[in-house]
């Protein structure tokens, strides 16, 4: 289980999950599941996640906001993708990863968004939306589905499993996002003077 659980991951966090493959649970399961969430538990799997995931997720928004306009365009090789098209890459993610535990996807996100959204004010609005959006769908998650089966890309999964790599694609991508502000001279809000 474990190691089917982290090659699912590994091949997710190395493709572009966002937008390469379309969820493949059925639409009922999609339908299940509202986008809008219960208050924050207390202990157990998802109070620890959503921890992690709040301090991540404000880091990435705080990045996105640091680093100035003129530099969303940036990217470190031909063929990579720029500071925008990771931005946006992270909304596809927060959108589409969340369907596979039964979330309806964010409205109007669609995969072409990747290239063709790249002003610094609305990459940082669907930013923050999207970040919203994965966080209620951890919290509409019942602690008794945790460990249900659910496909994911090709394999099987359990939705604790389908909520780290939640964690894990920004994680991800947050490291991402430092070396790319950091080429560009721009040093994280949280760490000025490191």
């Amino acid at each position: 289980m474990r190691k089917s659980l982290l090659s699912v991951a590994s091949a997710l966090l190395g493709s572009s999950l966002a937008f390469a493959q379309a969820p493949t649970t059925t639409s009922t399961q999609i339908s299940t599941r509202p986008a809008a969430a219960p208050a924050a538990p207390a202990s157990g799997f998802r109070a620890d996640f959503l921890t992690q995931f709040d301090d991540v997720s404000k880091k990435i928004v705080d990045l996105a906001e640091a680093v100035p306009a003129d530099k969303y365009g940036w990217r470190p090789a031909p063929g990579v993708r720029s500071i925008s098209e990771v931005y946006m890459h992270i909304v596809g993610g927060n959108s589409y990863i969340p369907s596979f535990i039964g979330v309806k996807p964010m409205e109007g996100i669609e995969r072409g968004m990747e290239k063709s959204v790249t002003e610094k004010a609305r990459v940082v609005d669907l930013l923050k939306k999207s970040m919203a959006h994965a966080r209620a769908a951890v919290l509409a998650t019942p602690d008794a589905d945790l460990d249900k089966k659910v496909k994911i890309f090709g394999g099987e999964s359990s939705e604790r499993g389908v909520i780290m790599i939640i964690g894990n694609h920004l994680h991800e991508h947050l490291g991402q996002s430092i070396a790319y502000a950091r080429a560009n001279g721009i040093a994280p809000p949280w760490s000025k003077g490191d």
